[in-house]
């Protein structure tokens, strides 16, 4: 295994200052980069201990003033080899020597569990990549390419062609390296994908496709997936999981996690009332007021746990935790099942009375409660209409979290009731609200009891995980 260069983005995370004073220090005298010598020194002897070599091309231009001559682009050199990311010889030997080799637990997805249970063959690189995948759908709009070809009537390899055609403008974008990512793992293909190479990486990763250890199990094998926890709704019959428990040579582990989202959309009343229809029947519970909604949400409660799940998921925009007592809130629930439009105020309150039952409910079965918190969905009106919910239209929110949640977890904590908690934000603002809230409401019992959630979806990329695991750090 060869050793990564060093970088200087390396030594200063090494020294802890900014990588801009250490690419000074590399480059000029003290006095010309106006720093304090003795900080120099420290740094250019960082860098020789770590065997720092400057960047080629950048030495020559500063010793002749002149570029480097310019080279046709290698667009098959690999960049993604097996010491990606690791920056020190420390990091080298921590990754593949120790976390390289761990299985993956995933309690957060939205995999579709009939794929895994039916291990679906995927027809082509299209159906598999591309399909549902509404990160590319959004950097495929934004390079121009028609409706049609990203989720119209294109035909599949048509619609593989704009991709490939985008992947170079994505650079810098974590697609980039995820495509890269993926083709090298598992389609072993150590190239670029862009439209010179698009009909060779069609016809190569189709062709494994057809193996069976590129199937929907397959793939999470060859992942070392052990565990899947699904996205799953209260009214879910969970017949796909039933059928994985009862195969015995299923790997991975396919479980269901409850996320009763559709419970808390009192906003629009026809479709709350139309779920709520389903969850009757789905629960074999009349549900006519308060109440029955929340017996009925026990039974579902009860039906996942004899299944297997052991999580709840939210996604809000925000916690709630405004007063309001049962008979508030059954009043609530009346005027929505007849139909009416409830105030925002009233929107609240009944999602804070439910929220605070529902946390009841994971804590009597020792569940863990996820909340993701912040995403702004819909914003599109166009896209809303033309092409429904999770298709590139949820954008960044800017609403308050602290205050809310700080109560919620309170109004749990004071009750008894307070479930292992793991809280996840979408703006970065609120990186540190979230890593400072975990501390205040552990309870010298249970190690860890309320987590600070991974960077989630646009901040799942290196700087939002970086920041991330700073503010947790620190806080």
């Amino acid at each position: 295994m060869n050793s990564p260069r060093i970088t200087q983005k390396a030594i200063a995370r090494q020294l802890g200052i900014s990588p801009s004073l250490v690419s000074r220090a590399l480059s000029g005298t003290a006095a010309a980069i106006g720093a304090d010598p003795l900080t120099v020194q420290k740094i250019r002897a960082t860098a020789r201990e770590l065997g720092y070599v400057p960047n080629p091309a950048a030495r020559q231009l500063r010793v002749s003033g002149q570029p480097p001559q310019k080279r046709a682009a290698d667009t098959s050199a690999p960049f993604i080899t097996d010491d990606f990311l690791l920056e020190s010889p420390a990091a080298c030997a921590l990754y593949h020597g120790y976390a390289s080799q761990l299985p993956i637990i995933d309690y957060h997805n939205h995999l579709p569990p009939q794929e895994i249970a039916e291990n679906r063959s995927f027809e082509n690189l299209t159906q598999v990549w591309l399909a549902g995948d509404h990160y590319k759908w959004r950097a495929m709009r934004t390079h121009g390419v028609p409706e049609d070809c990203i989720t119209g009537t294109a035909s599949d390899r048509e619609k593989f062609q704009h991709w490939a055609a985008t992947v170079p403008r994505t650079l810098r974008n974590p697609l980039f390296h995820w495509t890269c990512l993926e083709l090298k793992r598992p389609f072993g293909l150590d190239l670029f994908l862009h439209e010179g190479t698009a009909e060779q990486v069609w016809n190569a990763g189709n062709a494994q496709l057809a193996q069976p250890e590129f199937s929907a199990r397959g793939l999470l094998v060859q992942a070392r997936v052990e565990v899947v926890c699904t996205t799953d709704d209260p009214t879910d019959d969970l017949r796909w999981h039933i059928a994985a428990a009862e195969d015995d040579s299923l790997i991975p582990q396919l479980l269901p996690a409850f996320r009763p989202d559709a419970a808390l959309g009192i906003h629009e009343p026809a479709t709350w009332n139309a779920w709520l229809d389903r969850l009757a029947d789905a629960a074999d519970l009349p549900i006519t007021d308060w109440s029955n909604l929340i017996d009925a949400l026990r039974r579902r409660c009860d039906f996942f746990h004899q299944h297997g799940c052991r999580l709840a998921d939210h996604g809000l925009e925000q916690a709630y935790a405004d007063d309001c007592p049962p008979e508030t809130a059954d009043r609530l629930f009346q005027r929505a099942r007849r139909g009416e439009a409830l105030f925002p105020a009233d929107v609240r309150a009944f999602r804070s009375a439910l929220l605070f039952e529902l946390g009841g409910l994971y804590a009597e079965r020792n569940w863990t409660q996820q909340f993701h918190l912040g995403a702004l969905r819909n914003v599109n009106t166009r896209l809303m209409r033309g092409f429904g919910r999770d298709c590139g239209g949820d954008v960044i929110g800017d609403f308050e979290q602290a205050a809310p949640l700080a109560r919620m977890l309170d109004r749990w904590d004071r009750s008894g009731k307070l479930a292992r908690t793991i809280l996840y934000n979408l703006n970065p603002r609120d990186n540190e609200v979230i890593a400072a809230m975990t501390g205040a409401f552990q309870d010298g019992e249970t190690c860890g009891k309320i987590q600070y959630g991974s960077a989630w979806w646009f901040l799942d990329q290196i700087d939002g995980m970086e920041r991330q695991l700073e503010a947790l750090s620190n806080l």
